[in-house]
Order: C-alpha cells, then structure tokens, then sequence
C-alpha cells in the first residue's frame, strides 16, 4: 500500500508538473509576441521618423513618371490636368511625412477625386482619373503598411464577403511560400540584410529577390534605403501573426516550438 501510495503521489506530481510547464510555455509565448509586438512598434516608428520624407519624395516622383506615362497623350487639357492631379498627390503624400492620417481624412479625399471627375468633359478622361486613383491608393496602402492610416472597422463588410481577387494577390499568395514564411518569420524578430535573407532560405540572387520583391510590393516588409535592411511592416506582422493563430486553432496540441516529451 505504501509503495502504490508513493507511486499516485509521483503521478500526481508529474501532472502538476505538467501543468506547470504548459503554464510556463503560454506565458513564454505571451511574452514573446508582446515584446515581438514593441520591437515592431520600435522600428517602425525609427522608420517613419527618419524615412518618412524619402518614402513621400519617392511617392512623389513615381507618381510624375506613371502620370507621364499613362495619361492620354493627344489631349488639349492634359497639362492643366496634370498639374491639378499633381498638387493631390504631393497633398496626400503629406500625410506620410506627418505620420498620420484618418479615415474620414482618406474618405475626404476619394470624394475630392469623384467630384473632379465628374467635370470631366470626354469619356477619355475616365483613363487619367484611373491612373490618379491607383497612385493614390499606393499611397494609402504605404500608410498603412507604416501604420500610419488604420481603417475603423477593418473586417468583413455587412454582406459578410470580402474582395477575393485582392485578398489573394495582397494577402494569401505572399504568404504562400515557405521561402516568404521564413523571411517574415525571421524579420518579426529584428532587421536582415539581403545576404542574412539569402543564407536564411538558401536563396541567392534574383530567386530571393523574386520573393524579396512579392513580400515588398504587397506592404508586408520594406526595406530602409536602398541597399539596406529589410524590416516587417505592421501589415506583414499582423498577417503573420494570424497565421500563426490559425495554425494553432486548427492543430489544438500541436505546438513546434515545445519540447518533445
């Protein structure tokens, strides 16, 4: 009787033991997003403190070359429209060197944009205004990859759809590739360089600039300055960290970090 009396106590202990360590494992977890969480709150905000200019002077001269370029040619107004569409867009690219901007701030502005057209005097015009919109949307899209424009109510509309074709091309094709999963993986953590990036996926070259560009076109990291370090934007963190809490809820138990027992 004794012996099966210590035998239970030691059984008890194991699973108090037990519950003990997956206790310690979630709070582990817990403060490693958190402190994942303020390393990105850090960086990203060093980057709008110090690269905000760059990233509005780039906005600005990419939007001169593509309005150059896709608005109509054999036009009698397309100067004067130019330098109209030009004036927007160096206005709300303000609003990435000031660090932030809000919603009703956005929404003022796509109505502007709608009462402009309007004016429009030929069918042809429809061509300039398409190109205006999506400069400015790139815009907006930066903003919030840098955290400067979070949307009120960012979730599924009343209907309860959501806009398939970009929520593949902006969210799910980026993150469907180990080689992108493991470069957002390891930029949650601190900045890489291209050649950390390369030793990481075993990737060199134009291969890992391939994914290097998917990740950086969709607003899921940036790079500081040419040739520099690749950070993860808020965008990018969020996605991951929905992923990882996807992963977990549809595998209970299953944890790849945890010791094998």
């Amino acid at each position: 009787m004794e012996h099966m009396g210590a035998v239970l106590g030691s059984i008890a202990e194991i699973r108090e033991l037990k519950t003990e360590i997956t206790g310690l494992r979630t709070d582990l977890k817990r403060f490693i997003e958190r402190a994942n969480q303020q390393h990105i709150d850090t960086v990203l905000d060093e980057v709008k403190k110090n690269y905000s200019g760059l990233f509005a002077d780039h906005q600005v001269d990419r939007a001169k070359t593509d309005l150059a370029d896709h608005m109509v040619k054999d036009c009698a107004m397309r100067d004067r429209c130019f330098a109209v569409f030009m004036d927007f867009l160096k206005n709300t690219s303000q609003h990435i060197r000031d660090g932030s901007v809000s919603e009703e701030v956005i929404a003022s502005y796509r109505e502007e944009m709608k009462s402009l057209q309007k004016k429009g005097q030929t069918p042809r015009c429809d061509t300039c205004f398409t190109e205006v919109y999506r400069l400015f949307e790139k815009q907006v899209d930066l903003m919030q990859s840098l955290g400067i424009y979070a949307k009120n109510g960012d979730s599924l509309s009343s209907s309860g759809t959501i806009p398939e074709e970009r929520a593949v091309k902006e969210i799910l094709e980026p993150v469907a590739n180990v080689q992108r999963m493991q470069i957002l993986q390891s930029l949650s953590t601190q900045t890489r360089t291209f050649s950390d990036l390369s030793a990481l996926t075993g990737l060199r070259g134009g291969n890992l600039l391939f994914h290097v560009k998917k990740l950086a076109d969709t607003g899921m990291i940036l790079q500081r300055h040419e040739r520099g370090d690749y950070i993860i934007t808020e965008k990018g963190f969020s996605t991951l960290r929905v992923v990882s809490d996807l992963y977990r809820a549809l595998n209970p138990g299953q944890d790849s970090t945890a010791p094998e027992e």
